[in-house]
């Protein structure tokens, strides 16, 4: 129990960091790093409450967000900052492109949007590349 708890106040200090850093820097987690904090931190309450349930398509939130009363402490804590975490990974390589469409103009001018070397030419020019790409680029999870 005393690792729940630990690892709890882990991820409310890894959140607390990145709220105050602003939009440009959400936390972002990929979708199997959600899925390994939310076993951690939520999959007693998984089984225990939303076994044999479908579980693509956010039913996992579905279900934990219609039992709230009956999660475990960890879970009760983690799970809604999590589905948080995962939604910002996808606005943020939804917006990637449109972000670092200048620096992809400037610093790789010869590759074309669709042809899947933007971002291999971007981390390339990395050290020249404005902030705002790299934030993008970051919190996009391609670095």
């Amino acid at each position: 129990m005393k690792f729940w708890k630990s690892s709890g106040c882990v991820l409310a200090l890894v959140l607390a960091a990145f709220a105050g850093a602003g939009s440009a820097r959400a936390q972002t987690v990929s979708y199997a790093e959600a899925a390994g904090l939310l076993a951690q931190h939520c999959g007693e309450d998984i089984m225990r409450l939303c076994r044999g349930l479908n579980l693509g398509n956010g039913a996992i939130h579905q279900c934990l967000a219609g039992n709230a009363a009956r999660l475990s402490p960890a879970c009760g804590a983690n799970h809604e900052a999590i589905r948080q975490m995962t939604e910002a990974r996808a606005a943020a390589q939804a917006q990637v492109f449109k972000i670092c469409d200048r620096d992809r103009a400037e610093f790789c001018p010869g590759i074309v949007p669709g042809d899947g070397n933007v971002v291999s030419c971007l981390l390339e020019a990395s050290k020249v590349v404005s902030q705002a790409c790299t934030g993008a680029i970051v919190n996009a999870g391609y670095r």
